[in-house]
């Protein structure tokens, strides 16, 4: 099955698919639990991060918001944060201000120390950037820090 979600769906070339498939990684969290989740989705999920069709990089963002609720934060900060900022230099701009939505989600329970040593860094050079939507959707998000 989770062959299917990461190789199949996460990844289909109709946008609502993708959707539907990143809604049900939150299902499959909450029926397997939070340590499955961390060890059989979120690799998954996370190795869209370097798909070279933006478009699939894209999901990776739905899915983590799917995450959220089932999957302690912890695990959440430990294993998708280091993805979250890479994908904040990432060259297509939809993936920039969606990393910083992402992000925005995620401040209220991060710690301080990874919001003043990667978060906010990062954001403050994303309020610098060329792409208007950037600049909005990554000063909500200092706003935040």
């Amino acid at each position: 099955y989770q062959r299917r979600v990461h190789g199949y769906w996460l990844c289909d070339k109709v946008f609502e698919i993708r959707q539907a498939a990143a809604e049900n990684l939150r299902k499959l969290a909450e029926a397997f639990g939070s340590e499955w989740a961390k060890q059989k989705l979120l690799p998954k999920v996370l190795q869209l991060s370097t798909n070279k069709n933006y478009l699939y990089r894209m999901t990776l963002f739905h899915a983590i918001k799917q995450l959220l609720p089932v999957v302690p934060m912890d695990i959440l900060h430990t294993q998708c944060l280091p993805t979250l900022l890479q994908l904040g230099a990432d060259p297509v701009p939809n993936i920039r201000f969606n990393c910083c939505k992402t992000l925005a989600l995620l401040i209220p329970s991060l710690p301080s120390s990874a919001i003043q040593q990667g978060v906010k860094p990062l954001l403050l050079k994303l309020h610098d950037d060329i792409d208007v939507d950037v600049k909005f959707f990554a000063g909500k998000a200092l706003a935040l820090c």
